[in-house]
């Protein structure tokens, strides 16, 4: 397995692409009163899989019964382990029998245990969730939504898919709310979800219907960015200063929003297997104020 270490990251860039998300313009700041409490601060980054959907089968990708232990494999692969890892939804793919669900995500659950992190964080999509609104999901992965603190950041997964209307559900609107009026007007905040908040592109489901309203309550916090997965490829979006970056799946790519008149997997590329597909690192420099994202790609091997 080769070794990659944090800084040939960019050296990768060409598979899929650098970029600079929102400036985190207090990091600086909260380095300094970590370190003033007797810690000590330093850069960190993580690393965002989405949509493996264990348990597909079919043309799309022919290799699908082990691309998800290889993208194990390269993240154990990397010369430097990231902080933490988390998954943002559609872990398992659909199913109509309560049973076989619940096969999945055990089967899901126990192929991740082999990441040498052991921080790890999950959140269903609408594959996992929508059926049976979270039950299935929750008995294996714990809440739906929640937050955590890391390093002068803070974290928030939200919900947008056990709804299987695309809702956020005024409960959690509300909860957002409590949970960000307990936050410092310069915090740094990043956002998980799993379906875009914004309208990318309504006609694929490529929405959450009440989505707006939880960037009008981020709105007045000028340090957000928002990672989220659902549509397979890497995308970036702005909605006034808060940047929108989409994952690449772990099982097929799809195709740009409304290029063609169906959504439906890209074909498999025999000549070029895993092509479309990979993983995000995103770190967090204190010095350069930013995050630097890039896309990783699965290993062959």
């Amino acid at each position: 397995m080769k070794k990659y270490d944090r800084r040939d990251f960019l050296k990768l860039a060409g598979l899929g692409g650098v970029v600079f998300a929102s400036g985190l313009t207090r990091m600086a700041g909260a380095a300094d009163r970590v370190a003033g409490q007797g810690g000590s601060y330093d850069d960190f980054y993580f690393v965002q899989l989405s949509d493996t959907h264990w348990g597909f089968e079919g043309p799309p990708n022919p290799d699908a019964k082990v691309t998800l232990k290889k993208a194990v494999a390269a993240v154990n692969g990397l010369a430097e382990q990231p902080d933490f890892v988390v998954f943002t939804g559609d872990l398992t793919h659909t199913t109509d029998d309560p049973k076989e669900r619940r096969k999945r995500m055990a089967e899901f659950r126990d192929i991740v245990a082999d990441l040498k992190v052991k921080n790890v964080h999950f959140m269903p999509g609408e594959h996992d969730a929508s059926l049976d609104k979270g039950e299935a999901y929750q008995e294996f992965f714990g809440k739906t939504h929640y937050t955590f603190d890391h390093k002068g950041v803070h974290f928030i997964v939200l919900d947008n898919v056990s709804d299987p209307a695309a809702n956020i559900g005024e409960a959690q609107l509300q909860w957002l709310a409590a949970d960000l009026a307990q936050l410092p007007a310069d915090a740094n905040i990043v956002v998980f979800t799993h379906r875009p908040l914004f309208d990318l592109y309504p006609q694929w489901d490529w929405a959450t219907r009440d989505g707006a309203k939880a960037i009008e309550l981020l709105m007045p916090y000028p340090n957000v960015t928002v990672f989220y997965g659902h549509i397979h490829q890497e995308h970036h979006h702005m909605t006034r200063h808060i940047p929108h970056h989409a994952a690449k799946s772990l099982i097929f790519p799809l195709p740009a929003p409304g290029s063609q008149p169906k959504r439906a997997p890209l074909p498999w590329d025999a000549a070029h297997p895993y092509k479309g597909l990979g993983f995000r690192s995103v770190e967090a420099e204190v010095k350069k104020d930013e995050y630097v994202i890039t896309e990783l790609p699965v290993q062959k091997g």
